[in-house]
């Protein structure tokens, strides 16, 4: 799941018929109330732990969780992670960790209304394909929902997006946790 935004682009000129291919199809889901979770199960020695905003985990990890799926967090230089940090002061991370090591992220984003997005959510390399994304987002959307909420009593939304670019078992992992589509876009080449 990127934390960089989605857009839908305009057939270009050159397309044939002046329709394009879609290249990228972004996925937009939510839950409206925790007792919508459908829990993965638990996957012994998984975890997550808070991180300070200016540790270099924060950084690090999600650029290795994004550089296989094109994340513009795997190429921000320091000024632009400053300044990508500096904008998003309410922006929560966690460190997804196994057996007290790092294995993912899980960054938890409050709104105004009672919404949390869930900004970035992944595993590195070594840990995809051992069954733990589904007890990690577990993990995460729990938090997510526990969450102080902003402007609003209780959270009323958790919400993310992924696109075809992101993991492949991503979207399903995502539905099967019993988040719901809402939007859906088509980016064009």
């Amino acid at each position: 799941m990127n934390d960089g935004s989605a857009r839908t682009a305009a057939p270009g000129p050159d397309s044939p018929s002046g329709s394009s291919r879609p290249r990228k199809t972004i996925t937009y889901l939510e839950m409206t109330d925790l007792g919508e979770l459908r829990p993965a199960p638990v996957a012994p020695g998984l975890g997550l732990r808070l991180l300070a905003p200016d540790s270099p985990l924060v950084r690090s990890v999600q650029g290795q969780v994004g550089e296989a799926h094109g994340w513009s967090a795997a190429y921000r230089t320091e000024e632009e992670w400053d300044a990508h940090q500096a904008a998003r002061p309410l922006r929560q991370y966690w460190l997804i960790t196994f057996e007290g090591e790092p294995a993912g992220v899980a960054y938890l984003e409050p709104q105004p209304g009672g919404d949390v997005e869930v900004t970035a959510f992944g595993l590195l390399p070594p840990y995809v394909g051992r069954g733990l994304g589904g007890y990690a987002l577990t993990l995460a959307l729990r938090q997510a929902w526990a969450t102080e909420p902003v402007g609003a009593r209780d959270v009323r939304r958790v919400w993310l997006h992924t696109s075809t670019t992101d993991h492949p078992r991503a979207l399903g992992n995502y539905r099967a946790r019993g988040l719901r589509p809402f939007r859906v876009e088509r980016e064009q080449e």
